[in-house]
């Protein structure tokens, strides 16, 4: 599981819906990539960084064990 971008995402307030809808996906496809059932595709992550706010490392979504950078967290 993606803990951390869990975290990211109730930090800016926001449901899995809500950065699905903003993405271009199902929310239920967003689920498994925050459950880390599923890698997203190179242009979904980078989607996803944006939205999330950690633009310049949206390759972490690929390493289900990352933790966000410092820059993200905060």
């Amino acid at each position: 599981m993606r803990h951390w971008l869990k975290e990211l995402r109730l930090r800016k307030k926001m449901t899995q819906s809500q950065v699905a809808e903003g993405v271009g996906v199902t929310t239920q496809h967003y689920n498994y990539i925050e459950n880390g059932e599923r890698n997203p595709s190179p242009e979904i992550a980078k989607k996803i960084a944006d939205i999330l706010g950690f633009k310049k490392h949206w390759y972490k979504l690929f390493d289900n064990d990352a933790s966000p950078c410092k820059e993200a967290a905060t």
